[in-house]
């Protein structure tokens, strides 16, 4: 089944829904990234709100970013993502995999830890949109959930998930997010919760066939919805280059970059998202000293 967002609204405009499966993308960033179990599925989680977020994006130079800054193992997870739900993450402790709860289950709450999480909007302005709220239980999509409802006032319900195969490739991932718009009533909202309540975790969903149009009707049952037709294919790319590296080095300033020179003579940096090296040797590092001063 292939990755893909689509979103959909109640016909009187009180419930807005986007449904994303999101399992080579997830797969991708596990294969880069080389991560055990459990950072597999708080990146994937990660990445995968991150993908939903960037879909409601209106402008193609819009962006946002999701940090988890826990305490937990696997440290700070970053994921960033555009219009297009084009998406990069990395996990700081990608073998970070904590010993599994009393069920079965993979810890990716005691893996977070506690902490804060922040969510940074660039949608143009002259300033980024930030909020910051504390980690309420590192679950990803319980503190996405807490997020919207404190910083942004949206009764939202998330529902994020990766299952991971024996040999560490991920079997499905996916997730939903359902808004309440002003319109909706406490009816509505009851109704929403008793049908939360009774759902299948979203990976059994997609690991049963589901598609991501079936998961969208299941979760909004008995309200009348229109499904848009601008679905998206959420992918995990990479946006750096050699131009970008070469921009880092001659951000890090003159006296910086004579002291790389005259110890190392060389420098290799690597990216976080993608774990592509870049070399820049002697004659390269002293034309970038020239253009830093």
């Amino acid at each position: 089944m292939r990755d893909i967002i689509i979103r959909g609204n109640s016909m009187d405009g009180a419930i807005r829904v986007f449904v994303a499966i999101t399992t080579d993308l997830v797969n991708e960033a596990q294969r880069i990234h080389k991560t055990y179990p459990t950072a597999t599925a708080a990146l994937g989680r990660t990445l995968t709100i991150s993908a939903i977020m960037g879909a409601g994006l209106k402008n193609e130079t819009d962006s946002t970013t999701i940090q988890f800054k826990g305490d937990g193992p696997l440290g700070s997870i970053v994921a960033v993502c555009d219009s297009s739900s084009s998406v990069r993450g990395y996990v700081v402790n990608p073998t970070a995999d904590p010993e599994r709860k009393e069920n079965g289950k993979l810890d990716v709450g005691g893996a977070v830890g506690r902490g804060y999480l922040n969510v940074i909007r660039d949608l143009g302005m002259k300033e980024p949109y930030a909020g910051q709220v504390p980690i309420v239980s590192g679950e990803i999509a319980e503190d996405m959930t807490y997020y919207y409802a404190t910083s942004e006032q949206i009764p939202t319900a998330i529902a994020l998930g990766v299952l991971v195969n024996p040999d560490m490739s991920v079997k499905a991932s996916g997730g939903f997010m359902l808004q309440l718009m002003p319109e909706a009533t406490e009816e509505m909202a009851a109704r929403l919760e008793d049908i939360m309540a009774h759902l299948p975790p979203i990976t059994d969903m997609i690991d049963n066939g589901m598609s991501a149009e079936d998961i969208l009707f299941t979760i909004t049952e008995g309200f009348d919805m229109i499904m848009e037709n601008k679905a998206i294919t959420p992918k995990y790319e990479c946006k750096c280059s050699k131009e970008r590296m070469e921009k880092a080095l001659i951000s890090i300033g003159k006296e910086e970059l004579e002291a790389i020179i005259s110890e190392q003579g060389e420098a290799e940096l690597t990216c976080q998202f993608c774990d592509n090296k870049y070399k820049f040797g002697k004659s390269e590092l002293i034309n970038l000293l020239n253009q830093a001063k």
